[in-house]
């Protein structure tokens, strides 16, 4: 990983023939015959061994690992794809990277609604047992972490740099939450800086590493299309949420759907999509979800009106407190009865 001029491709073409160990034994000369050049060769023969000692001293602290191509911890799903990183460097569980993942991604500038949607969907996905991976970067991707946080459930941040450090900074204490519970996860080895040609990369690892992308406002032009495109690339499921032909955060959207993403309005849509997914992958894992409703869930519904229903006008018409009215809520949500809308309310869509 630390040998200059050495990237994926040539680190992948190069472990078809040679584990590390035998790569290193080499004489100069086969190497050369792998079609290394003399620069690439010196570096094999000659290691940085101040850069070794860096990353050793980073893989000793606590919470810090790395997981190589071949270890059992490596998710199956990324190494479907055709470049998956040699290298993982892992803050956190390594574990949750073989858990069933939802990503979500969408515009560092959204709107006040698109932050609430992406939140809310990330709360509700985190409750049906699905890890919500992003990019911890501003607007979609945070709000995105901090629902699956919110709802106690597993997040994991796909960084663009080395792990010692947080782009952006802002997110510092957020990085630390993910840590804490879920995990961080970058290719880019301690050290690394953040730079532009990282991020197209670091997308290829979200969309990679899950079962379906969930696209939230993006514009025309912009890296969360670039990863919807590399998840259709990796067959995987791609949702996208509609929105108004006047707003310009909608057309990256809309134009994905017109390219054969599917419209999503509920939780629900996702549910019923990869619930066929895992069929055909033999990874059943996704928790059912009750087709009738209670007497108190009913009752509910009754009071939700076909425009924004506040949770305040719920409780105190169905007189029950705020857990209770948000944990019903929750369920006729995940049935495609209600959805979520700005500013706190739900709307009945059926």
């Amino acid at each position: 990983m630390r040998t200059p001029g050495v990237g994926c491709r040539t680190f992948l073409r190069l472990l078809e023939s040679h584990t590390p160990a035998q790569l290193f034994a080499e004489s100069s000369s086969a190497l050369s015959a792998l079609g290394l050049k003399s620069t690439i060769v010196n570096a094999i023969r000659n290691p940085d061994w101040t850069l070794i000692d860096y990353d050793l001293s980073w893989l000793s602290q606590d919470n810090n690992s790395v997981i190589t191509l071949n270890d059992a911890d490596y998710p199956s799903l990324l190494k479907e794809i055709a470049d998956p990183p040699p290298l993982l460097f892992v803050r956190g569980n390594p574990e949750l990277l073989s858990l069933p993942q939802i990503a979500i991604v969408g515009s560092r500038n959204p709107s006040t609604s698109g932050l609430e949607i992406a939140f809310n969907f990330a709360k509700t996905l985190s409750h049906c047992g699905f890890v919500v991976t992003s990019g911890l970067a501003l607007g979609i991707d945070a709000a995105s972490h901090r629902g699956a946080l919110k709802a106690n459930g597993y997040t994991i941040a796909v960084a663009g740099t080395g792990l010692d450090r947080v782009y952006p900074a802002k997110h510092k204490d957020l990085a630390t939450e993910i840590v804490n519970t879920g995990a961080m996860i970058s290719e880019f080895p301690p050290g690394t800086t953040a730079k532009a040609n990282h991020f197209p990369r670091r997308n290829r690892i979200i969309s990679g590493l899950c079962q379906g992308l969930l696209v939230v406002e993006a514009a025309k032009q912009s890296g969360s299309l670039i990863t919807a495109r590399m998840a259709l690339e990796q067959n995987r499921e791609v949702f996208a949420i509609p929105g108004s032909i006047h707003n310009p955060l909608a057309r990256g959207c809309n134009a994905l759907i017109r390219e054969g993403a599917k419209l999503v309005e509920t939780t629900q849509d996702i549910l019923e999509e990869l619930s066929q997914y895992n069929q055909q992958h033999e990874a059943d894992q996704l928790p059912t979800v009750q087709s009738t409703l209670d007497l108190e869930q009913q009752t509910l519904l009754n009071l939700v009106m076909f425009s924004p229903t506040s949770i305040d006008t719920l409780v105190e018409n169905a007189n029950e407190s705020v857990e209770v009215i948000s944990s019903m809520l929750l369920i006729l949500e995940l049935q495609g009865y209600v959805e979520a809308t700005a500013g706190g309310c739900y709307t009945r869509i059926k």
